[in-house]
Order: C-alpha cells, then structure tokens, then sequence
C-alpha cells in the first residue's frame, strides 16, 4: 500500500499576522509520524480549527528563533501535558535549539509527565527504513535551518507480471519484495523480474533566508517547495535589508531546482489586497506555483 504524505498550512503569514494568515506553522503526516514545521503564536488553536490533534504531534523541526516561528512553543508544550501526552517529544532546530529549549521550560514551569529530548542539528539528523529528514543552514542573521523530508524509494511488486508468473500471493511474496529469488513448483522465479522501483517523494522547507547557494543544491528534485517569499521584487531592496527571499527570488530558485511545484508561504500583509500581482512575480520565473493559505491541506503519494 502505498504511503501518503499530507501537508498541512496552520499559519503563513510573515511577522505581523493578519485575519486571514496566522503565524507560521506547518503539519507534515506520513505514516504514524506528524511532524510540526515552526510553532508561531497560535499555533495550538489553529490545530482546533484544522480539526487535527496536536497530541498526534512526534517531531518538531524548528528553522529559527524569531519570535513568529516560536512563540507558540510554551502554550503547546504545556497543552500536551495537560493532554496526557504519552510519547517522546523530539524537538530540533538550528544551534543554540538546545539552550533555549533548557530556558523556555525554566521560564514556563508547567507541570510535564512526559520527556522532551533536544538537538541542533545539520545534514541528516533522522532515518527510518521509509524516509530521513535532513537540515541546511540558511542566512538570516542567527543561526536558521531549512529542512526537507526525503521519502525513500521503495521496490514494488509488479501485479500483471505477478499474475502471468503463476506465482500465487502469500509469504512468498514478502520475499521477492526484499529482493530474493524464490523457487515455487519446482520453478525458480527472479525478484529482478517482477519488481519496478518506485521513487520516493521530497518536501523541502525553506523559511526565512536571504537568497543563497545552499538553497538550489539542497531543494534539487523536490517534489514540493514551500518557500518564504516576504517580499515581493518591487520591494528587492527592503528584502536583502531584512534577509528574506522575494517571490521572484522563490521561482528562479524553483526553476534551477527542477523542482515539480512551488507553494509561496511568509507573505507580508502588506500584499494581501493583490496577491495576483505577488503571485505573478513568482510566475515569470516558475509556473507551477501558488500561494499558501492557513488551513488549506495537500497530499502527495
């Protein structure tokens, strides 16, 4: 059976929300996993509104340390508690996650029945047998991470060359999954022959950065691209001034990629009474993009 990846938007707006766009946070489901992207103020809430359970909640994948991405953290932290939690909370983010971590939960000194395990990291930080998550540092001016979500390719049995094989369904299969001959009425049958390779898929977050090499190399092939795009090109200057991507940055970034398709996310309100236009400076460079919007959910598979 084939996995499905769904994504959902809690918050996209920049700094300043507004009352259609909360603070950024984003929910990648796979398998038993719910993986939080950033916990902007509110976060919690729009977790009720999303109808999803942030008690499901298993990894929490911090980019940056700016109030907009993290003030949600001690309300959620303290809910989950309040929730009986029973699992391992593992939050990870850029250097200095650690220390934070260590201060927020002095400062908040909620009761907590549960563990809370803490790492910086870069490159590739978590596998499983079906995907691993992997960190690039981004330029922001304190230590910021951008994250992808790399399913791995898997081998699948090939049904109509399974029936003309004779071959029937049962344990046998299991085997020829894994890659083994298997021999079945005194007929030896090859694995080679009945599997095809199916690739897996590829998220990649990009959230608050000035442009920069790291990104291209490490979005490359994606599936899907959300990518902060705070500014709009007329507003290029104001952009590097606060190390944030333009959306036409966002779509020349895609393009060189070759990445199947661009979700827009972090926009100023300053543009959300023309988003055609901003969705526009986007499109010049890549044209398979559109523009993020809370609550709105996306699946792969």
């Amino acid at each position: 059976m084939t996995s499905k990846i769904n994504l959902s938007f809690l918050g996209t707006s920049a700094q300043i929300p507004t009352s259609k766009r909360n603070h950024t946070a984003m929910l990648l489901q796979y398998n038993e996993e719910n993986i939080l992207v950033d916990c902007g103020e509110g976060t919690q809430r729009q977790f009720r509104k999303a109808r999803l359970n942030p008690n499901k909640v298993t990894r929490i994948l911090i980019t940056h340390w700016h109030g907009d991405h993290v003030f949600g953290l001690p309300g959620i932290l303290s809910t989950l508690s309040l929730s009986d939690y029973n699992k391992t909370l593992y939050i990870y983010g850029p250097k200095g996650t650690k220390e934070f971590i260590r201060e927020l939960l002095k400062m908040f000194n909620f009761k907590r029945n549960y563990e809370i395990k803490v790492e910086d990291v870069s490159g590739k930080f978590f596998e499983t047998k079906d995907f691993y998550l992997e960190a690039k540092a981004m330029k922001h001016g304190i230590p910021t991470n951008a994250y992808c979500f790399v399913e791995k390719s898997k081998m699948r049995i090939d049904k109509a060359k399974l029936k003309k094989s004779g071959l029937p369904f049962g344990p046998l299969l299991s085997k020829i999954k894994d890659g083994k001959d298997v021999s079945y009425g005194g007929e030896k049958f090859k694995a080679k022959d009945l599997l095809y390779g199916q690739a897996g898929k590829k998220v990649c977050f990009v959230l608050d950065t000035l442009d920069n090499e790291n990104i291209v190399g490490f979005a490359k092939d994606s599936d899907l691209l959300i990518s902060e795009s705070s500014f709009s090109s007329d507003d290029k200057i104001k952009a590097k001034e606060h190390l944030h991507l333009t959306a036409e940055q966002a779509g020349k970034i895609a393009k060189k990629a070759k990445v199947k398709k661009l979700i827009l996310t972090h926009v100023s309100q300053r543009y959300e009474k023309d988003l055609k236009s901003f969705l526009k400076d986007a499109k010049k460079e890549f044209k398979n993009v559109e523009i993020a919007e809370d609550l709105k959910e996306i699946e792969l598979k």
